[in-house]
């Protein structure tokens, strides 16, 4: 809250209040008073002693009540005098000035305006006014990460956790969308900043996992140029959590960027998904592959359709893994050998696992 607006409102109450009032800032300093003369004084004094205590003091003629809560005094409010109507007068505009305080904070606080944005809260035409009114830079690259905490600790709160991470109000904002999911949008002011998305969702995971045993999954969505596209990088780091859930379940960071055919499959209607799979397998034949096969088909995957190196990985004789694939081709009409053939059984078992996951919903 501005110095300019405590002046304006005190200088609106000094008719009405026949004596000196005014409000010591968390410094210790004088910066607003219906006696201009006292603006700019240092009254630490004050402000150490009241720190202890909490409660409305009497020094020097004046009546001092703190406004704030015991962790952190924003203000304190002085009256002229030391007597009883000092006190109340003292404690009245200490309720007003937090309320006023309040609704201010509500209207131009940055957090609560990003917040606005990533929830749809607020009209794409008004985004650049608000921007200009806050002295917010819109045409800034950020990012949305999505921090959902798996896993709930009593003792700790996961807002408190990720904001004594990112301390830089000014560029980073933390924002809590329920119990368990923070948002954090991130600045970013060079092209080096957006090569290390993934570095900074690892530090966060490290961070909450040792220093708190907590279990975490960090979301992470598409860098936007605008801050009114803060709210689709948001969106995109929930897709990217739902999708990680689906194929990617032992990550702990999931890119959207990175999500690849994971991403096209789950916007794909389930009907439409079931038709695939019918018309790729014959009847039954992928539900008769058993684990030892599956297990062997996610291997030759796993190192590029490479006959030598995906038997060296399974330990098992070239030949073997041979008569595994023959098996395979006999069962199902598609060879893993031929890449047109890999890729259509890969898609098919990832359709597969994302039509189990929906099942599994329900």
């Amino acid at each position: 809250m501005s110095n300019k607006l405590f002046s304006s409102l005190i200088y609106q109450m000094k008719d009405s209040i026949e004596r000196s009032i005014g409000i010591i800032d968390d410094k210790g300093s004088v910066i607003a008073c219906s006696n201009l003369t006292r603006i700019g004084e240092s009254r630490k004094e004050v402000l150490d002693e009241i720190s202890y205590s909490f409660d409305t003091m009497v020094r020097g003629g004046y009546t001092y009540k703190p406004m704030g809560s015991h962790a952190r005094i924003e203000y304190i409010i002085f009256v002229e005098g030391e007597d009883e109507q000092a006190k109340t007068i003292s404690s009245l505009l200490s309720v007003s000035f937090a309320n006023i305080k309040t609704l201010y904070d509500e209207k131009y606080d940055k957090a609560n305006f990003i917040k606005n944005i990533i929830l749809d809260n607020i009209l794409p035409t008004d985004v650049y006014i608000k921007s200009k009114e806050l002295h917010f830079d819109a045409d800034v690259s950020r990012v949305v990460y999505l921090i959902r905490f798996a896993s709930k600790n009593n003792d700790v709160v996961p807002f408190d956790i990720i904001q004594n991470m990112f301390p830089e109000k000014s560029k980073d904002f933390i924002i809590s969308v329920g119990d368990s999911d923070i948002i954090l949008v991130r600045e970013l002011r060079s092209a080096g900043e957006a090569k290390k998305l993934e570095a900074v969702a690892d530090s966060i995971i490290d961070t909450v996992q040792s220093e708190f045993y907590l279990k975490v999954v960090v979301g992470i969505g598409s860098v936007v140029a605008s801050v009114r596209e803060l709210a689709r990088s948001y969106k995109d780091a929930q897709v990217a959590l739902e999708v990680g859930k689906v194929f990617d379940i032992e990550k702990s960071v999931v890119n959207y960027e990175n999500l690849g055919i994971g991403r096209l499959i789950y916007q794909l209607p389930t009907t439409l998904c079931e038709i695939f799979l019918q018309e790729v397998f014959k009847r039954g034949s992928l539900e008769s592959l058993d684990k030892e096969t599956l297990a062997t088909i996610q291997c030759f995957f796993d190192n590029n359709l490479n006959v030598s190196e995906t038997s060296r990985k399974l330990f098992v004789h070239r030949n073997t893994l041979v008569y595994r694939l023959e098996k395979i081709k006999k069962i199902t009409g598609l060879d893993l050998r031929e890449f047109d053939h890999a890729i259509t059984f890969k898609v098919a078992l990832m359709v597969k696992k994302y039509l189990s996951s929906k099942t599994s919903m329900y």
